[in-house]
């Protein structure tokens, strides 16, 4: 399986926030999000191909509970599903990442599924190479509904402005998602940024019944690996 980094810090965002977790990220994605801030392991993929019991080994050398599987898009690694059941079976809680555009058969405590606005979608970088795939392809709503009916959930929406809301509350109703497991994060890696954009966004989720998630990660570490 190709890893792009594997490494110790806390959960920044969603319902674990401030957990300490192992971190394996896989390296390679179906999507082209424009604002993407791992494109090392999407855009330009990268990372070594390491065998199930290195990574399994790596992630014991930290002695935590929590392992969060991330990406790029986990759900198109090969192998995730043996990776999730060895977690789980060496007593982690695990978190899997995705956009949801993939179902996968994995073993998982928490499905963390982050289905992907029209503000992800890359008109301008590279000339709108990637734009149309991109955008036929960020939402699948057979494939969100079957996540959220098979795992615990939680549903995190990307908000770069307060106009994402109406797109975030019809897809919320198309996939019948409970208000209570609909999380919404400021977009952005400047702390100054997303203060701003927490100050508004905090306010809708008020107003909604929604949850509100900072990006500690980043007002902690600031914009770098392996944090």
């Amino acid at each position: 399986m190709k890893i792009a980094e594997i490494f110790y810090s806390i959960q920044g965002e969603g319902v674990l926030v401030g957990t300490p977790s192992a971190f394996v990220r896989t390296s390679g994605c179906n999507l082209r999000c424009t604002w993407c801030d791992t494109p090392y392991a999407s855009w330009e993929p990268e990372g070594e191909d390491l065998p199930l019991e290195e990574i399994l080994a790596r992630v014991t050398r930290y002695r935590v509970h929590y392992t969060v599987v991330t990406g790029g898009e986990p759900m198109i690694a090969p192998q995730i599903a043996p990776l999730t059941e060895a977690l789980r079976q060496m007593g982690q809680h695990v978190t899997v990442e995705t956009a949801g555009t993939v179902f996968a058969p994995v073993d998982c405590h928490l499905m963390s599924i982050s289905p992907k606005l029209s503000n992800s979608t890359p008109f301008e970088r590279e000339r709108g190479r990637w734009a149309a795939a991109h955008d036929r392809l960020r939402i699948q709503i057979p494939v969100l509904k079957r996540l959220m009916g098979d795992y615990e959930y939680q549903l995190k929406f990307v908000v770069e402005r307060a106009e994402d809301l109406s797109e975030i509350n019809d897809l919320v109703a198309r996939v019948r998602a409970n208000p209570q497991r609909v999380v919404l994060m400021p977009e952005g890696t400047d702390p100054e940024v997303l203060r701003e954009r927490a100050m508004w966004l905090v306010e809708i989720c008020k107003q909604h019944g929604y949850r509100f998630t900072p990006r500690l990660h980043i007002e902690l570490y600031g914009n770098r690996r392996g944090v």
